[in-house]
């Protein structure tokens, strides 16, 4: 939703309406969570399809804008237009369709939220007519319509899963919809790969942080795109004060046991991480895992980590190796989408 925010503010001033896939059969062209926007001039942004049947929901949304109402719609999308846009077969897809009002106050807070790139959840009731409305961060915190403790739960529950989810309570169906922070890139370590390895960070969108207490290879490495965090500390010293969650992914690429082991000390233990690998070879791999053990690791503690680390390319060259990495990074954050 971040990336459609200038255009939403610049409708201000016209009543605009919300479309939102909200469940999918066969190859639907987009998943559920995909947003369109349409103002009352019929102008777009999004997409809920890829081409297949905006022209039918910019059509609903013209007739339902005025009336402050939710709709549900189902659509079926042929073979031919599946063809079209890039699949080989058809299927349907669920849309939810709403009005959007960025003077509402869940509306409002959910922006702010993307602006400051923090978590919420959005729950709405899919109701025809009139639907409800509720924002939960994963502290809990919630702005709108009240919702059970058990909606909340399973709310969070999603938002642990990173994957979007219907729920149904009471004969209602919920959409609940995930908006989360940023994904961290947490790099221990100025190794030869974490040059190129911030780079395609940045490219994919992640928030990338650099740890390493080695104040010479922090200052002397010259880094084609800066991290947005740079810490010259051990990471025991530095990961406590960060969000440690499902949308943090750590890559342990120092090769030095007293910093990798400092890390992974503090990493394994969570019950929440999105991803955590560590360079080195399978013998290396063998003396980090018999290090962690004396220190009274787990085997299921120990098993967490991805290693040798990124995924198996025959990878030559750092900008290779990176590439690896990064990779398997973007495979264990969509494994759920």
């Amino acid at each position: 939703m971040q990336e459609f925010l200038s255009t939403v503010n610049s409708w201000k001033n016209s009543p605009i309406s919300l479309a939102r896939v909200i469940k999918t059969w066969g190859s639907a062209p987009r998943q559920p969570g995909s947003l369109m926007f349409v103002n009352q001039d019929g102008e777009m942004a999004g997409s809920v399809s890829g081409g297949c049947v905006e022209g039918a929901v910019v059509k609903e949304s013209l007739a339902l804008i005025e009336k402050q109402a939710g709709k549900k719609l189902d659509y079926g999308v042929s073979d031919e237009d599946a063809w079209s846009v890039g699949l080989s077969c058809g299927g349907r897809i669920q849309v939810f369709l709403q009005p959007f009002d960025s003077h509402n106050e869940v509306w409002s807070a959910l922006i702010g939220h993307l602006q400051k790139n923090t978590s919420a959840i959005l729950v709405t009731s899919l109701v025809n007519g009139d639907f409800s409305n509720s924002l939960l961060t994963p502290e809990g915190e919630l702005v709108g319509d009240e919702i059970s403790d058990i909606l909340k739960q399973k709310a969070l529950k999603a938002y642990d899963a990173r994957q979007h989810a219907t729920y149904e309570e009471d004969g209602i169906d919920y959409f609940i919809q995930l908006f989360p922070r940023k994904p961290q890139l947490v790099i221990i370590g100025v190794a030869h790969i974490t040059v190129d390895l911030i780079t395609l960070g940045k490219m994919y969108g992640f928030e990338t942080i650099v740890i390493d207490p080695r104040g010479y290879f922090a200052e002397k490495t010259a880094f084609d795109t800066a991290p947005d965090q740079l810490y010259q500390d051990y990471p025991s010293e530095v990961l406590p004060g960060i969000t440690l969650d499902a949308y943090t992914f750590c890559a342990i690429l120092s090769h030095d046991p007293k910093i990798d082991d400092n890390a992974l000390e503090v990493l394994l233990p969570l019950e929440k991480i999105g991803y955590i690998g560590a360079l080195g070879s399978r013998k290396t791999h063998e003396k980090r895992t018999a290090r962690l053990k004396d220190k009274g690791m787990s085997d299921e503690l120990i098993n967490k980590i991805h290693a040798p680390i990124g995924l198996r390319i025959g990878a030559k060259g750092a900008r290779e190796i990176a590439l690896a990495v990064m990779g398997e990074i973007i495979q264990a954050k969509n494994q759920f989408a």
